[in-house]
């Protein structure tokens, strides 16, 4: 029980990554707020973990919204008293070459990975900072050091890491650890509807020759967000099973 009765928000929890997160920081005690704009996912994610003795509450906040993310942190502080985790979970793709790209792209795939980890950590950090502890946890993509065809998403998760590196030194002083996990080829319903060619191309680019797991992710969190981890902060941690770009 490595986190026990600590409290922790996920955001796009009600997605693969995010669900395992929550899953396994419920079996490891902690009180888990499920935040996903899609009350389907939210709630499916929610009754897996109830469905395992853990607890939850799901939250549908818009995190491009900075009222709405405020509000939501208020929420959280209001119903369980503190806020000891916070993963920036959350986001999503739209591809296109560069010349294809529309400004619409651009800015959806900015605000929700980028922006929403800004808002989320900048509403949390005032109550962190005042109980002096903290885990923020940031996840980023291997993508972050480029990809032909995600020159929007490249450019949000290579933002996520400099969000790290830069929160981590302005929080360090308060005994609050900021990291990112950067996943490489990871198994999900998503990556199952990748070609065959483009999924043997990128297993190729993994050294391990093999794509990860959920848990693996859920782990390598774990360890980020306990105490097991108080010294370790401003890190990123691949979890891609060697591989170091695309």
């Amino acid at each position: 029980m490595k986190i026990e009765n600590k409290v922790a928000l996920v955001t796009g929890a009600g997605g693969d990554l995010g669900r395992g997160m929550a899953v396994l920081f419920a079996r490891e005690g902690a009180r888990v707020v499920i935040n996903d704009i899609n009350p389907e996912r939210a709630r499916a994610a929610a009754e897996q973990v109830g469905s395992e003795g853990g607890t939850a509450e799901v939250d549908h906040t818009d995190l491009t919204d900075s009222r709405a993310v405020g509000g939501m942190i208020e929420r959280i502080l209001k119903v369980w008293g503190r806020l000891d985790i916070l993963v920036n979970n959350a986001g999503d793709v739209r591809d296109a070459l560069l010349v294809k790209m529309s400004d619409e792209d651009w800015d959806f795939v900015l605000d929700l990975n980028l922006k929403g980890s800004f808002f989320c950590a900048r509403a949390a950090a005032p109550h962190m900072i005042e109980r002096r502890y903290g885990k923020i946890l940031n996840i980023s993509s291997m993508a972050y050091k480029g990809n032909i065809g995600q020159v929007n998403y490249t450019s949000a998760k290579a933002g996520v890491v400099g969000l790290t590196r830069a929160l981590g030194l302005e929080l360090a002083r308060y005994n609050i650890n900021v990291n990112c996990i950067s996943p490489g080829l990871i198994d999900t319903p998503k990556s199952a509807t990748l070609d065959e060619k483009t999924k043997n191309f990128l297993i190729s680019k993994t050294p391990m020759r093999r794509m990860g797991e959920i848990m693996d992710i859920a782990r390598a969190a774990l360890f980020l967000v306990s105490d097991d981890s108080a010294f370790v902060t401003r890190q990123v941690l691949h979890v891609s099973g060697g591989m170091e770009g695309f």
